[in-house]
């Protein structure tokens, strides 16, 4: 069994209906899979949230206090309700929960949904117990079913070290007191408790021992035996501040299990100063000790922010170790690290769920455009620096190095800052850009409003521009190119069939290149021609002639010409004309420039 859907009514920041609670509209509903589930998205998006309401209901593994509180519940509303479905049961795990149990007429088989209600009334929070059942409030579970409906939970770590170290109700005693060795059967008295207090006895035997040295003479020194160097002169001052018949007794521990698993810390064995990281990977293997114990109950595991201290390599050495395990994960990261490795295109065992503007995308073949040689290609090709796209509000996707160095320059001079609205640009590296795009375009009735831009080339040259076998000035371009250039961005756009209602749209080059669009740009085609000059400085057709003017015939003969043979250093060019442009006063650049398209991208992102 495993669980298979959350659903959530005015819990935290997901509320509709200005709150009101309807069984069969849910404010957000998250489907999960069997194996990795992924939470991702920018930062309060909701994935701790969506961890919270499942760990509320189910418990976890390790002794720890949860409970229902006043940040729970959405704003200006004064009840919730959380309710999880527990799929794909065996017989025997079936059997455990007979008198909870719904139907599924589809499957023909049967399931368990659990039901979590709370309010506040007159100020004051009233919890409810876990229900199950097809009826819209189910029957209470009883106890003994919840045992088997626990989870191991790693909580996001800052600082490890504290959490292992031995003290009252210390994380270590909550873990493993959750463990089935500790568990103490009625009328027998635990192998750690006979340890204690014969470990009890020993230590106060030696507080109580009354052997005093010898001296010289061969006789006892008074005060020179253990009892009365310290247990006397405590039970002196007991006596004077309760009364003559108080006495003291020195001892390691209560000798009752919680007591005793609270004096225990872990470390790894023969290992000094360790740094965050190693502590940070004995927390997770402690915490994950129930992980795979002997039982018949629901093997989830709930993590969050696995990454914490941890560096690109651990990571991947965590999870790779993770993915081999036989449970059901939902975890939550802020790693593109970790977003990159996930493998998109194994759509049984991994589910990728996008956390954005108070709603959840499942990315996968059934919910989104993706079809299954794009999650192949993203397999390979969704590197770390590919995988911010899914932690922005966000993305422009570009081509090239050139692109991606110039569009942030321009946006910053035009009083559009990327960073601070939290803009990524993704450099595809190609024009595989709408594998890239697919990922946003909804199948399921959803609409993401997430922002995404592609900038592209529009790659027709002025040489295949032709009207009566003559070529064009490629300069002035005549009513002919212009037609010829419409009909390849309308081809473009027709080939891509991106949906009305998306919010990803694409900007072409209304010419050639980028570099050929700023060479006819008027607003920086002098920088730019500058540009050109300094990196390709031993190109003839690129220098100034003696009165120091560009001889503009061959300057754009040799442009084109490196622009076809791909020997044009376009990287080194951008590098120069972002400095260029940084050293600008001011930047206008007015619609009918030829890179105006660069700023519609910009500003369709920028509207978040």
């Amino acid at each position: 069994m495993y669980l298979s859907e959350l659903k959530l009514w005015n819990f935290r920041k997901f509320s509709k209906n200005d709150g009101t609670i309807e069984f069969d509209s849910p404010h957000l509903v998250v489907p999960f899979k069997k194996g990795i589930n992924i939470l991702i998205g920018e930062n309060d998006s909701g994935k701790t949230a969506i961890i919270d309401a499942i760990k509320l209901v189910l418990r976890t593994h390790a002794i720890e206090w949860i409970r229902v509180e006043e940040k729970d519940f959405h704003e200006a509303t004064d009840s919730m309700r959380i309710e999880l479905v527990i799929s794909d049961m065996s017989e025997n795990e079936a059997s455990i929960f007979t008198e909870w149990l719904s139907w599924d007429n589809k499957t023909s088989k049967p399931y368990l949904r659990l039901i979590y209600a709370a309010n506040i009334i007159n100020g004051q929070i009233i919890p409810g117990d876990v229900s199950a059942g097809p009826d819209a409030n189910g029957k209470v579970l009883a106890f003994q079913a919840r045992e088997y409906l626990k989870t191991v939970y790693l909580k996001a770590l800052r600082d490890a070290s504290i959490e292992l170290t031995a003290k009252k109700s210390s994380r270590v005693s909550q873990i493993l007191q959750g463990h089935n060795l500790f568990k103490e059967e009625p009328g027998q008295e635990h192998p750690f408790v006979t340890y204690v207090k014969s470990a009890n006895r020993s230590i106060n035997s030696w507080f109580n021992d009354e052997l005093q040295a010898l001296g010289k003479d061969g006789l006892p020194i008074l005060g020179t035996s253990n009892k009365e160097q310290i247990k006397d002169k405590i039970d002196s001052f007991l006596h004077a501040f309760i009364n003559s018949n108080i006495n003291s007794s020195l001892t390691i521990t209560e000798p009752k299990i919680r007591n005793i698993l609270e004096t225990i810390s872990i470390v790894i064995e023969f290992a000094q100063n360790m740094g965050l990281g190693t502590m940070n990977r004995l927390y997770m293997a402690t915490e994950l000790l129930h992980l795979n114990k002997e039982w018949d109950g629901l093997k989830l595991c709930l993590i969050e922010e696995l990454e914490a201290h941890l560096h690109p390599q651990a990571q991947m050495k965590v999870i790779s170790a993770l993915q081999c395990q036989k449970v059901q994960f939902i975890m939550s990261t802020h790693s593109p690290n970790i977003a990159s490795k996930i493998k998109i295109s194994d759509k049984e065992n991994t589910n990728i769920i996008l956390c954005y503007d108070s709603d959840v995308y499942p990315l996968n073949t059934d919910t989104t455009r993706l079809d299954e040689d794009d999650c192949i290609f993203l397999d390979h090709f969704l590197d770390v620096t590919k995988s911010n796209l899914f932690f922005a509000k966000g993305v422009i996707i570009v081509e090239g190095w050139a692109e991606e160095l110039l569009i942030p320059v321009i946006a910053n001079k035009l009083g559009y800052n990327l960073t601070n609205k939290e803009i990524s640009i993704v450099n595809v590296g190609s024009t595989a850009y709408i594998r890239y795009a697919n990922i946003f375009i909804r199948t399921d009735g959803k609409i993401l409003n997430m922002p995404i831009s592609i900038v592209t080339d529009l790659d027709v040259s002025p040489e295949k521009i032709k009207k009566e076998e003559v070529e064009l000035d490629t300069i002035e371009y005549s009513e002919i190119s212009h037609e010829v250039e419409l009909e390849k961005s309308k081809k473009i756009l027709d080939s891509l069939a991106l949906p009305d209602e998306s919010n990803v749209k694409i900007l072409i080059s209304p010419h050639w290149t980028l570099e050929w669009c700023l060479y006819l740009s008027s607003t920086l085609n002098e920088c730019f021609k500058e540009c050109v000059s300094k990196v390709h400085s031993k190109t003839e057709g690129f220098k100034k002639n003696k009165a120091g003017k560009y001889d503009e015939e061959k300057f754009k003969t040799t442009l084109i010409k490196k622009l076809k043979d791909r020997t044009l250093d376009k990287v080194a060019i951008a590098h120069e004309l972002c400095q260029q442009i940084c050293s600008l006063d001011t930047l206008a650049i007015p619609e009918d420039d030829s890179i105006y398209y660069l700023v519609e991208a910009i500003k369709h992102v920028s509207k978040v």
